[in-house]
């Protein structure tokens, strides 16, 4: 088949919908097909169908079925905890478009890059509500460093926040911290046992485990590894680092993130942390943004001097 056709082909390759994510994620749960079906209030022959079709879309086997019951594949065990990051992330859906509905008056909207709104923008606006309680109604929209400015320029919130080491000259910049990137990697991986740090040229000849483009964390990395004529064709990118922390954590490859974003599966032994030369230039800086010649409302101030003396 012409690459033409590969591309079309993938494209239209159906998404798997949100109750076939839940079934998946309850027959892990349960182990158990049968078992899955009755909690979900489902005959089990449809949910034999629904399970068929999500393994057809996705081109995987996701369940080894016996007469003992249903087990997870190794593709599968990854799949599901990428449904549960899924399920999360529509409850989030949900949940945020009924805070939207009685919030429209939101006095303050920030957009925010995934590690900042994750790991720093909840203790942020905990210390907003406390100092300046009228100024505590925020509407936040989470993107990556580039949606952040576009959102910016068309108006869309007041202030942003990104990771991204490049600031376009058309906005104001303001430091409100420091991060690093991490490689990390499941505990039986070989990286693990290395008596050097892993050089740059290594890192940047390895498929690795990585955010999309666009996202600060892999502008970041990018830029570090341009020396070493830039990174190896990813294994997998995605937009969240959730289901990157698991794919590594499973053993699929070593993941870049962010340390901030990898600091808990480091610290309970999920994940290991690999030392990497200290001339390749990892750590970054955090900025607060928004437009050349537009004044912030008094609340975005407010929530820019919590951000900056946190």
């Amino acid at each position: 088949m012409s690459e033409r056709g590969e591309t079309q082909d993938s494209g239209q390759r159906p998404l798997p919908d949100l109750q076939s994510l839940q079934l998946l994620v309850t027959v892990a749960e349960t182990g158990s097909l049968g078992r899955a079906a009755a909690r979900m209030l489902i005959s089990q022959p449809s949910a034999s169908a629904r399970m068929r079709t999500l393994e057809r879309h996705l081109g995987l086997q996701l369940l080894d079925r016996s007469t003992a019951g249903s087990r997870l594949t190794p593709a599968g065990a990854v799949v599901t905890d990428w449904a549960r990051a899924v399920l999360e992330q529509a409850a989030a859906l949900v949940e945020g478009a009924a805070a939207l509905r009685s919030r429209q008056d939101s006095r303050l909207h920030v957009a925010a890059s995934l590690t900042i709104a994750e790991e720093l923008m909840p203790g942020w606006l905990v210390t907003l509500r406390d100092s300046a309680p009228d100024d505590a109604h925020v509407g936040l929209t989470v993107t990556n460093s580039w949606g952040v400015v576009e959102a910016l320029r068309r108006g869309g919130c007041d202030l942003g926040f990104v990771e991204g080491p490049r600031i376009p000259d058309d906005l104001h910049r303001s430091a409100v911290g420091r991060d690093r990137l991490a490689v990390v990697v499941t505990p039986g991986h070989p990286w693990t046992h290395r008596r050097s740090p892993l050089t740059g040229r290594e890192l940047a000849d390895t498929p690795l485990l990585l955010r999309e483009a666009g996202s600060g964390t892999r502008e970041t990395l990018e830029r570090a590894l341009r020396p070493y004529d830039g990174i190896a064709v990813p294994v997998l990118e995605l937009g969240s680092t959730a289901p990157l922390r698991s794919a590594a954590a499973r053993g699929l490859a070593p993941a870049v993130l962010s340390a901030l974003a990898v600091r808990e599966d480091v610290a309970s032994g999920r994940l290991v942390e690999v030392e990497v030369d200290p001339s390749v230039r990892l750590h970054r800086v955090l900025h607060a943004v928004w437009p050349k010649g537009r004044e912030l409302p008094e609340p975005a101030l407010h929530l820019l001097r919590v951000a900056k003396h946190r």
